[in-house]
């Protein structure tokens, strides 16, 4: 086992305040929250994605193929057996993990990976049964197709509705963006199963004889982050952008955000896109980046131990290095602030069941860290 560590993170976490602050609405107002970072677990390999169990334990996934569960105290257990082959490569790899709805019962959890086939690899999904340390049943349940040659862009990350359906988020895998356009294919799309890999009935291209009846949303270029607003049950994702143009999006069925017709940044190439996207038929994000804060995880904050920081959404960033917390005004961002800037690279963001705001780093010797009240 890896040894546990409780200790506070005072090397560069001694105490959180916010650094930054900008607000589109004048009654916004900055809260004032004094808080520290402690450090629940460290050794991880790039962990990419977890979840929190009924009796407090955390799955956590590593890139390189390993699933953890880790104990409120920071003990992390030998990697789970029965987890499939991934492809461990640049992007690639063991992605994110969610419970099921119904897991105190049936004990099923759900990983999402990107899966080898020869050189060519795609994001799938698999189901399991949990079971004394060991995966059992395991099923794929998704499949993104086609496979394709390269390392990048998968997604992905996992999140069940409140009518029981599972979303799943992808990429574009990187050397295929126009596909994104393209309802035959699942590059580029929002993905919306049943949890056993059927099809629900009012998914809005089932009827659609030539698109791919999985399909929620598509025009998308790499969603790493989504959470379910607890004041609407409607789903919120991120994407990053090429050069700027990282976005927040609220989609809704059947509708095309854009990508690559349509964004805030320029290609690599420095090869400009155009800004508009109503002109062109495709969804206005509701928030954006320029630059590029290379966003990762997603929360709707809704604990106890921050009452002034309810219903704001905290978001990792990797290249940005911060953590940022947005004010949310209905459909709208009315302000940012960055928290633990100038930091380490944040991969996820996850409420526990205590009401404090656990992070996961991007490193080889990975981080669970844990955001709570300064003591006084």
């Amino acid at each position: 086992m890896i040894h546990k560590h409780s200790i506070l993170m005072s090397f560069i976490f001694a105490s959180l305040i916010g650094h930054f602050f900008v607000s589109s609405n004048a009654n916004a107002q900055r809260i004032q929250t004094e808080s520290e970072v402690k450090l629940v677990a460290r050794g991880l390999n790039f962990p990419w994605g977890m979840t929190f169990m009924p009796n407090g334990n955390m799955l956590v996934t590593e890139r390189v193929g390993k699933l953890r569960i880790v104990s409120p105290d920071g003990q992390v257990s030998e990697p789970v057996k029965g987890v499939p082959k991934v492809f461990a490569m640049q992007q690639g790899g063991l992605l994110d993990v969610e419970i099921d709805p119904k897991f105190a019962s049936n004990q099923i959890i759900y990983l999402s990976y990107a899966e080898p086939e020869g050189a060519k690899a795609g994001t799938a999904v698999a189901r399991a049964k949990l079971i004394d340390g060991k995966l059992e049943d395991l099923q794929v349940i998704f499949r993104q197709e086609p496979k394709t040659v390269g390392a990048q862009h998968f997604g992905s990350r996992l999140v069940f509705a409140p009518d029981g359906n599972l979303f799943i988020t992808l990429g574009d895998r990187g050397n295929h963006i126009e596909e994104a356009q393209n309802l035959s294919n699942h590059i580029g799309k929002l993905i919306r199963i049943r949890p056993d890999g059927s099809i629900p009935k009012d998914n809005p291209f089932v009827k659609h004889n030539k698109a791919k009846p999985e399909i929620w949303s598509y025009g998308h270029r790499h969603i790493q982050g989504a959470a379910l607003n607890p004041e609407t049950g409607e789903l919120w994702i991120h994407e990053h952008g090429p050069r700027g143009g990282d976005e927040i999006n609220i989609p809704k069925p059947g509708k095309n955000y854009g990508w690559p017709k349509a964004n805030y940044g320029v290609h690599y190439s420095m090869v400009p896109i155009k800004d508009e996207h109503a002109e062109q038929g495709f969804e206005e994000p509701i928030f954006y980046w320029t630059p590029s804060i290379a966003p990762s995880g997603m929360l709707f904050y809704s604990g106890s131990l921050f009452p002034g920081w309810r219903n704001n959404l905290f978001i990792g960033a990797l290249v940005g290095t911060h953590v940022a917390r947005l004010v949310v005004d209905g459909n709208k961002i009315a302000g940012e602030e960055q928290l633990l800037k100038n930091t380490l690279r944040f991969r996820d963001v996850e409420q526990g069941p205590d009401g404090a705001i656990y992070l996961l780093t991007d490193e080889n010797d990975g981080k669970i860290l844990k955001i709570v009240p300064k003591a006084e």
